[in-house]
């Protein structure tokens, strides 16, 4: 796992900007902690940050080809690099490492950029061929790891995160109208990156950069196709793609782990990997975050009906593992360079407040033990486990269900902006017109039912817009302390496989997740089977919530210049709150408030409405 970045300019002579380049690389320190490197000809440069998970002392870069011809800068993980390799050899080519960088450079030889449909894994790379002077973009199929571009007057700037590209003084710090509809918005428009004139490349395509201008191609897409397994064979298929999944994705030459949430998908992982690693002995370790108190003092909500830790417990001991939990305190999950980190990591203010805050204090323990972490993420996405999926009111608005839920759960107010800034962006058309979009793409086969069709949609609705928002903000939190987090429910075969059940398949049982649930059964304690889906955890403790209300009121005291954004009106009223009875709508108010603040101390963006 990796950061890369590049420039690519067919007038300027990039020899001579040398450091310009060594910029734009350091910005992905952080993602690679372990080595760094740069390579540079007269039109193009291409930098990588390292961190070494295969072959430890053969997988440096910029990796080239032995006559210097043609070079690459990888980011992810290969999990079928060794079959590639054995093909290529086959083919005729020679490798010198063991790493599963080298098989990819070889699959390019081999097959051009084509070499992407031939990978199982998450990745994103640039190859730079100075035989034809063509630089390809490759993204793997889900958009597990990110990648963003920015055309340029002779060329392209690119890098794993915005930040190498803004280092880059070609590429200015403006967020637009757009940009700042797609910040409110929680709707991931396809290639927008918030930033003007910068786009993110999309999932299963590859980029074409060369003296004609750029161009796009979609290698792989999801698609309608008749399911003819019955019940029994879906379920027993589900389990047999898993333990080849997650096989694959324990391969490692360093320490990893699984995170451990008590709900069905990470336990699922954990009891799977417990199970393969138990074969040749070894324990599997994992990790929980906790919040001090929380279960203790827990209260039902909307959400989450129960507390994790129980649940966690269980499967630690059912499965064995070397359990930890990692217990946050208010004060430390408030605490703003804790925040500023959070928001430096995705260079963007998104607003989920103590969950990233959390997430990124969990990964940085872990850092302390292990390098690859595997994550039940992305399971509620594939087998339709969230709530709205099943309330027929979100199922039927007319606009992403999520977002439909999600008005209800923070009291109508998602977007606290000011009257003026509401008024310019017209979020709810902008909504509208992305929902219109996503719906018109969505395949389906002749004669499905309307039922079907509809399930179908919100499906397709969860597994192109709603995952890549939370696989996006696991990349960032994890390569900000150097953990590798690997997600095998995002894997293309289970994907395609599980997409095109019938949603009475997905639900055979009454329940969510019916085909994940039986799947995994047998190897998960009764108490989880049985449990009811809960969300990433969120602190209860209104001590939180209090620390929050006293940092807001300092930014207005200050007249931090992020605060003209929102709504005047509502800080007043979160403001004027109890600091021990602070309502949902104002909490989310305050966490708005504060990412804002850090953003703009961070970047110094120019706002352009």
């Amino acid at each position: 796992m990796c950061g890369i970045s590049g420039w690519i300019d067919f007038q300027r002579d990039l020899t001579r900007e040398q450091q310009v380049v060594d910029a734009m690389c350091a910005t992905m320190t952080c993602r690679g902690p372990d080595a760094g490197g740069t390579w540079v000809a007269r039109h193009a440069a291409l930098g990588h940050r390292r961190l070494a998970i295969i072959d430890l002392p053969g997988g440096a870069q910029p990796m080239t080809t032995p006559d210097g011809e043609v070079a690459m800068v990888y980011s992810g993980e290969t999990y079928n690099f060794a079959e590639l390799r054995d093909e290529l050899r086959r083919r005729g080519h020679r490798f010198d490492t063991d790493s599963d960088t080298e098989v990819v450079l070889h699959g390019y030889l081999e097959w051009g950029a084509q070499v992407a449909e031939h990978l199982n894994g998450m990745f994103a790379f640039a190859v730079w061929d100075s035989r034809t002077e063509q630089l390809l973009l490759v993204r793997d199929r889900m958009g597990i790891k990110p990648l963003y571009y920015h055309p340029t007057e002779h060329g392209v700037l690119f890098g794993s995160e915005p930040k190498a590209v803004l280092a880059n003084p070609l590429a200015d710090k403006v967020v637009d109208a757009d940009g700042l509809r797609e910040l409110f918005a929680m709707v991931k428009t396809p290639r927008h990156a918030i930033w003007a004139g910068m786009r993110e490349v999309e999932p299963g395509t590859v980029v074409t950069v060369d003296r004609a201008g750029l161009r796009e191609h979609t290698y792989w897409t999801l698609r309608a196709l008749p399911h003819t397994d019955d019940q029994q064979t879906s379920v027993a298929h589900v389990r047999e793609l898993l333990d080849d999944i997650v096989a694959r994705q324990l391969v490692s030459d360093v320490p990893r782990c699984v995170l451990l949430s008590g709900g069905l998908d990470s336990s699922a992982i954990t009891a799977l990997a417990g199970q393969h690693l138990g074969r040749t002995g070894e324990q599997v370790r994992s990790f929980a975050v906790d919040f001090l108190g929380q279960t203790e003092n827990f209260v039902p909500d909307p959400l989450r009906a129960t507390p994790d830790g129980p649940y966690v417990h269980d499967v630690a001991e059912h499965v064995g593992s070397q359990h930890q939990d990692i217990v946050l305190d208010p004060d430390t999950l408030a605490d703003p360079e804790v925040r500023r980190a959070a928001v430096q990591a995705r260079d963007l203010p998104i607003g989920m407040g103590d969950l990233d805050q959390s997430l990124y204090l969990l990964f940085k323990a872990i850092r302390q033990h292990s390098t690859v972490a595997l994550s039940g993420e992305s399971a509620d996405e594939v087998f339709g486990g969230y709530q709205w999926f099943h309330d027929p009111r979100a199922r039927e608005a007319e606009t992403f269900p999520w977002l439909a839920a999600m008005r209800t759960q923070a009291g109508g107010q998602l977007n606290p902006l000011s009257p003026d800034v509401a008024a310019a962006l017209d979020l709810q058309s902008y909504v509208a017109d992305g929902y219109r979009d996503a719906i018109r793409s969505v395949p389906v086969l002749e004669g499905e039912s309307g039922a079907e069709r509809r399930m179908r949609e919100i499906c397709y609705l969860h597994l192109t817009r709603f995952v890549r928002i939370l696989l996006d903000r696991k990349d960032r939190m994890s390569m900000a302390v150097g953990l590798e987090v690997r997600v095998p429910f995002c894997d293309h075969r289970l994907v395609e496989y599980v997409f095109n059940t019938p949603w009475s398949l997905k639900t055979f049982d009454g329940r969510e997740k019916s085909l994940l649930r039986h799947a995994t059964a047998d190897v998960l304690p009764k108490s989880v089977v049985e449990r009811v889906k809960s969300p990433y955890p969120s602190t209860q403790d209104p001590k939180y919530a209090a620390v929050l209300q006293r940092q807001v009121a300092d930014l207005v005291a200050a007249g931090n210049p992020a605060l003209s954004l929102l709504n005047e009106t509502w800080l007043r009223e979160a403001l004027a709150q109890a600091p021990d009875r602070i309502d949902t709508a104002a909490r989310f108010t305050f966490e708005r408030a504060l990412d804002l603040a850090a953003w703009f101390d961070l970047h110094n963006p120019t706002i352009k409405l």
